[in-house]
């Protein structure tokens, strides 16, 4: 009977308007040292219930740590160690950071960066101030749009290389509707030349911004 002791820590804690979630989590560790489980199992039990459910996504976790970061400077940090490196353009930045982005992709690693890990908190107060040093004036939209931009295309054209991402799978199974039989691999395959393409496109796009910054600003 000891084991139904932890109903009675759900009824309480509601009576009492504890916060829902501490009184589930009370309410399981009640039962399971009623049960005579380890505490290491019970830890372990809670984290595969996260795990498999999703309760507890990266994004949750990230987005706090980003916003105490910037609290405390991280932007403007960005932005000084920027304007220390020499030779550096908004140009060359962004087309690293495409590169940077479309590999990691391809090797599965989606979540690495984006627009709330990087691209708000680095990416583009590095890319704004790498911009005004080549004569931009400041609190335009279009460099942090166009940080933005460049992340998207780096993970949606690098992305489609790597055989288990959800949209290989996808063409996958509408094809094979179509009695069209296609290995994942084969389709991760042939989207290196449009991962290629888009590389290159945006790239020049990039290169032609500086052309325009330094005309301008000599």
């Amino acid at each position: 009977m000891l084991v139904l002791a932890g109903i009675a820590v759900i009824v309480a804690g509601f009576l009492l308007r504890f916060n829902p979630l501490l009184v589930v989590a009370a309410s399981a560790l009640v039962t399971g040292w009623a049960a005579g489980i380890a505490p290491l199992a019970i830890l372990a039990a809670f984290g595969k219930a996260f795990n498999a459910n999703r309760f507890v996504t990266v994004i949750y976790i990230v987005l706090p740590v980003i916003g105490l970061l910037e609290r405390h400077g991280l932007q403007a940090r960005a932005r000084q160690v920027i304007g220390k490196v020499r030779g550096a353009t908004v140009g060359r930045l962004l087309i690293g950071y495409l590169l940077f982005r479309q590999l990691t992709a391809a090797l599965g690693l989606t979540s690495i960066a984006g627009p709330a890990q990087t691209v708000r908190p680095l990416v583009a107060p590095m890319a704004v101030a790498a911009a005004e040093t080549q004569g931009e004036a400041p609190g335009g939209d279009e460099i942090p749009a166009l940080a933005a931009a460049t992340d998207n295309i780096g993970l949606f054209f690098g992305e489609d290389i790597f055989v288990a991402v959800g949209s290989i799978l996808l063409m996958k199974g509408v094809l094979e509707g179509y009695g069209i039989a296609v290995a994942p691999f084969s389709l991760s395959v042939w989207a290196i030349p449009t991962a290629v393409a888009a590389f290159v496109i945006h790239a020049a796009r990039l290169w032609l911004l500086d052309r325009r910054l330094a005309r301008r600003r000599a």
